[in-house]
C-alpha cells in the first residue's frame, strides 16, 4: 500500500517529538497533512476523509470542517500540540493537545493527554482530562477514563466511560420569563 503525505509542520503547530512505528506492527502508517491521499491496490480502500465521514456520519457540523492534521495509525507523538482547525488522530498521542477546533480521535487512537478544544469526538481510547467548550461525543466503542468538563457530554452504547464529568450550565440559574411578563415579576429556577 503506498500513502503520500503533503504538509508542513510548524513549531507553531507542534512541540515534542514523533516516531514513526515499523509498519510491520501497525498495517502501515500516516502523518502530517491537509492534502493527503491514500492509494491502495484494493478498490474498497477509503480516504482518511472517507473514513471521518463514515466515523461521522450523523451530519453533525464537526464534519464540515477541514482536517489539517493527521497522526496515523503507527505515528506515536510525545509533547504538546496546538492547533486551529481540525485534528485527526488515528495513532498514539502523549502530552496535551489545545486548540479552538475539533479533535476527532479514531478507533485505533491511544490518547494519554490533557484535551482542552471547542469539541472532541471520540471512537479511540483517552485517557486524562478534557475540556471542551461546546461538547463532547463518545461513539462506540470508544474508552474514556479521565474528567470530561463540557456544556453538553453524548454517548452511544457500548462506550466505556469510567471517571467524572462537569456540566457547567447545568449548575448556572435559568430565568425563565414569558413574552407578556414585566421583568420584575419573572420567574427563577436553578438546574441541578
Amino acid at each position: 500500500m503506498r500513502r503520500t503525505l503533503r504538509g508542513r509542520l510548524t513549531p507553531a503547530l507542534l512541540q515534542g517529538s514523533w516516531e514513526k512505528v515499523p509498519p510491520s506492527r501497525t498495517g502501515g502508517s500516516c502523518m502530517w497533512n491537509g492534502n493527503h491521499t491514500r492509494q491502495s491496490a484494493s478498490p474498497e480502500a477509503t480516504t482518511p476523509r472517507q473514513e471521518e465521514g463514515a466515523m461521522m456520519a450523523s451530519g453533525d457540523p464537526e464534519t464540515q470542517d477541514q482536517v489539517i492534521a493527521f497522526v496515523g495509525v503507527g505515528i506515536a507523538f510525545k509533547g504538546v500540540i496546538r492547533y486551529s482547525g481540525t485534528v485527526r488522530i488515528d495513532g498514539r498521542m502523549e502530552g496535551e493537545i489545545h486548540t479552538d477546533g475539533v479533535l476527532l480521535v479514531g478507533k485505533d487512537a491511544v490518547i494519554t493527554a490533557q484535551i482542552s478544544s471547542r469539541m472532541v469526538v471520540s471512537r479511540g481510547k483517552i485517557t486524562g482530562d478534557i475540556t471542551a467548550t461546546e461538547k463532547v461525543r463518545l461513539l462506540a466503542p470508544a474508552t474514556m477514563n479521565g474528567s470530561v468538563n463540557a456544556p453538553l457530554l453524548s454517548m452511544e452504547e457500548g462506550v466505556l466511560f469510567t471517571g467524572t464529568t462537569e456540566t457547567p450550565l447545568a449548575e448556572e440559574a435559568i430565568t425563565f420569563r414569558h413574552a407578556s411578563q414585566d421583568p420584575a415579576t419573572s420567574h427563577r429556577a436553578t438546574l441541578r
